[in-house]
């Protein structure tokens, strides 16, 4: 996907209309999303969001350039090829779990553009998400194959483990007011993805590992 920003002379005045921009795509989606609102939260102005960018289209595809160039350097990235399939497969979910942890607009942004069913969420699932499920699904079967793991369905257990991982972040305000806590504050999430790795833990030990 071509990335929305042009070259410019004050990376950081972009920075700061980026970030702006992905708060407002991610709560308002694009048609809601104002470029003058974008502006104000970057401290900036209407005339330099549209020198840099040159238009909420292409901020919006800047936005989501930028947020999954980051997707791939933290998630996709190849794993240590001296790690076994165990190792492998909780690094990719310890790897996702932390990019959903430092990125909370991303479930929102992933939400509204398969909503909308466009040509960005096509690129979303193939360049991105179908990648991760397929690493995820590799490292169960190795680990089947070498004894790490009991058999599974290889590909549920992916999936499960996929969303295990970001309803927690999709529902957070939700299920904040249902516990009464700020469930992402440092603590909360720290305790819910060594939740979720001792559950997948669990779940996918061999036969008579947990006995």
């Amino acid at each position: 996907m071509a990335r929305g920003r042009r070259k410019v002379e004050d990376p950081a005045t972009a920075r700061r209309i980026l970030t702006a921009a992905e708060n407002q795509f991610a709560a308002q989606g694009l048609a809601g999303a104002r470029t003058e609102e974008i502006a104000t939260a970057a401290h900036a102005n209407k005339a330099m969001l549209y020198y840099y960018f040159g238009s909420k289209h292409r901020l919006h595809r800047a936005v989501l350039a930028n947020l999954f160039r980051q997707f791939r350097a933290r998630v996709l990235a190849p794993p240590n090829p001296s790690l076994s399939p165990r190792e492998k497969f909780f690094a990719h979910v310890s790897n996702y779990f932390d990019f959903l942890a430092t990125h909370p607009n991303y479930p929102r942004i992933v939400q509204r553009e398969a909503m909308g069913a466009s040509r960005n969420f096509d690129w979303i699932v193939r360049e991105h998400l179908r990648p991760l499920h397929r690493l995820l699904a590799q490292a169960i079967e190795k680990g089947i194959a070498v004894g790490e793991f009991r058999e599974v369905d290889v590909d549920q257990v992916a999936q499960i483990s996929l969303g295990m991982a970001v309803s927690y972040f999709a529902a957070v305000e939700i299920l904040s007011q249902v516990v009464a806590r700020d469930l992402l504050a440092p603590q909360a999430v720290a305790a819910r993805k060594r939740a979720v790795l001792d559950f997948l833990d669990h779940a996918l030990a061999p036969e008579g590992a947990n006995s």
